[in-house]
């Protein structure tokens, strides 16, 4: 480059990156692949190289001399040696131990005998092995696929999983590409995905994932079970999937707490597999009512721990996440990487907004002072209080006001995390409320006058943050979250980036009480949608009502 870069890479492992610098949103893009956003403040930036983050790359295909050719061309001063050295070789451990199969044997090797030893004499992993066939390869347990692969990411030894898949039941599943074809971006998707064999495909909200799974459904042609959050967002797969593939209403059953079918194509919802009676699983039996070939993980980001557990089992069938971020609150993504699969493909949403496929957005965070009484009140709450006391705010509701009539004539989404505020909302804007209490029926019908214009405000809670098709959105006012959730932040925010027929640009407000926790929360929301590129203009609740 022609002036030093926008990067400084420190011996830590961390990386700064210069905000303002002309080469920051290039360099921000290629860093991206490997490393996680920090912290984003308004000038500097900072990332860390991770070993999961370095492995879901090497999954994806970037090698260790593209990752470190990055840092190189980009970096304001010379690339700590260290740091060069321990990325060759965290990634250099990625896939030097192979699972494969040989007849009816699991098999784990390696071409460097040390790291066999060293891995057969873990207490953990010493119990899910077989008999010793030589120095460089060990028989597995039968049942031992996916916990050998979790304790061996805990080791620092990734193991690449090259035995192969059951075909399922063979069951015709073709795209009915009328009207519409897939987008370069998911057509390359599925292609890695098929190559990796399993793992996650990660794109923006309103990018089409359910298409890259009814792609993968086409292309594996087999029995498949989709797991999906919520069944609203289980009776949108099956619209969609009626409306883009050859399958009829007969071959796509539900499975939810309402309804119980299944069929070639069935579509379950995380919380009813996860539904115990009397210490045990109640609907586990599913996982096994049919040689399934396929199961698709919608919003995986979001898949509960037991899911974990009963995905361990499930090794043997082809695995496909779908997710926008890759973000676990619960700091469980090495348990992604190892069972559902690592990261095979990650489309930036910049790059995909600059192609047309999703909707421009921008990003305000409205700071709401506090009345004195309110801020004395604050004062001398418990820490444990304080959080609710600023995202309840009484003073955000006249802010909300404002924003609507600014918005006037679009559609728009209030959000907010507690059910009184909600009720408050609601009744002050008129609008129709929708929480998790709301019958499914219900839901689906405020979704649908949202959809035509004959509703064009929603009160909404955390349940919409999810897996919703609300193409023409273009507000979201966020009143309140779940604390710093970057997750939620992303999800809320993709509720606006499906292409509308308006034309109309996105604009997503988080509400702020100024000088609490709230506004520190806020800016932990904020990393994720910051690590690709979307920036949060500050506006002030007074000067806005007065503008």
């Amino acid at each position: 480059m022609d002036s030093p870069g926008p990067l400084i890479v420190q011996s830590d492992r961390t990386v700064l990156l210069e905000v303002a610098h002309p080469h920051a949103e290039e360099a921000r893009h290629e860093l991206a692949v490997f490393a996680e956003l920090e912290r984003a403040p308004e000038h500097m930036h900072t990332y860390r190289i991770t070993r999961l983050g370095l492995w879901n790359a090497r999954a994806a295909g970037h090698t260790a001399e593209q990752m470190l050719a990055t840092l190189d061309r980009y970096a304001k001063f010379p690339v700590p040696q260290t740091v060069s050295v321990d990325i060759e070789e965290t990634v250099g451990r990625y896939g030097r131990l192979v699972i494969s199969r040989d007849a009816d044997d699991l098999v784990i090797g390696s071409t460097d005998p040390a790291v066999l030893a060293e891995i057969t004499r873990s207490s953990k992993v010493g119990p899910l092995l077989g008999i010793r066939r030589s120095s460089t390869e060990w028989t597995l347990q039968p049942w031992a696929r996916g916990q050998v692969k979790q304790e061996l990411l805990k080791l620092g030894w990734p193991a690449e999983d090259e035995a192969g898949y059951t075909p399922g039941t063979p069951h015709e599943i073709d795209l009915r590409e009328d009207g519409w074809a897939l987008r370069p971006y998911q057509h390359e998707a599925v292609d890695l995905f098929f190559d990796g064999g399993s793992g996650v495909v990660v794109l923006p909200c309103g990018a089409g994932k359910t298409l890259v799974g009814a792609a993968a459904m086409a292309r594996a042609d087999t029995t498949t079970l989709i797991l999906v959050t919520n069944t609203v967002s289980a009776r949108q797969w099956k619209a969609e999937l009626l409306k883009r593939t050859s399958l009829l209403e007969d071959e796509i059953g539900e499975y939810s707490g309402q309804v119980k079918q299944i069929r070639p194509v069935t579509i379950a919802t995380y919380q009813i597999l996860t539904a115990r009676r009397k210490g045990g699983y109640a609907h586990l039996a599913l996982l096994d009512a049919k040689d399934w070939g396929l199961i698709v993980y919608d919003e995986v980001h979001l898949l509960p721990a037991p899911v974990f557990k009963l995905t361990a089992d499930l090794q043997a069938r082809r695995r496909l996440g779908l997710t926008a971020t890759l973000v676990r609150e619960d700091g469980r993504e090495s348990d992604v990487f190892s069972l559902i699969g690592p990261k095979r493909y990650d489309a930036p949403w910049k790059q995909i907004e600059a192609q047309g496929y999703i909707s421009p957005a921008s990003c305000f965070e409205v700071r709401v002072d506090l009345p004195q009484d309110e801020r004395l009140e604050y004062a001398a709450s418990a820490d444990d209080e304080r959080y609710r006391l600023a995202a309840t705010a009484p003073a955000k509701l006249g802010v909300v006001k404002d924003l609507v009539a600014r918005h006037a004539g679009e559609r728009i989404l209030v959000i907010g995390q507690y059910l009184d505020q909600i009720d408050e909302l609601a009744d002050a804007l008129g609008a129709p409320r929708l929480t998790g209490a709301t019958p499914i029926e219900e839901r689906e019908r405020l979704y649908q006058e949202f959809r035509d214009g004959t509703t064009k405000l929603l009160v909404v809670s955390k349940v919409a943050n999810f897996s919703v098709d609300l193409p023409e959105a273009t507000v979201a006012i966020q009143v309140s979250g779940s604390f710093g959730s970057r997750q939620e932040e992303a999800q809320r925010l993709g509720r606006l980036l499906r292409p509308k027929e308006s034309g109309l640009p996105a604009s997503f407000y988080t509400l702020v009480a100024r000088d609490t926790v709230d506004q520190d929360f806020a800016q932990n929301r904020q990393r994720f949608l910051a690590e690709q590129g979307y920036s949060y203009t500050i506006l002030d609740a007074d000067a806005l009502a007065a503008a």
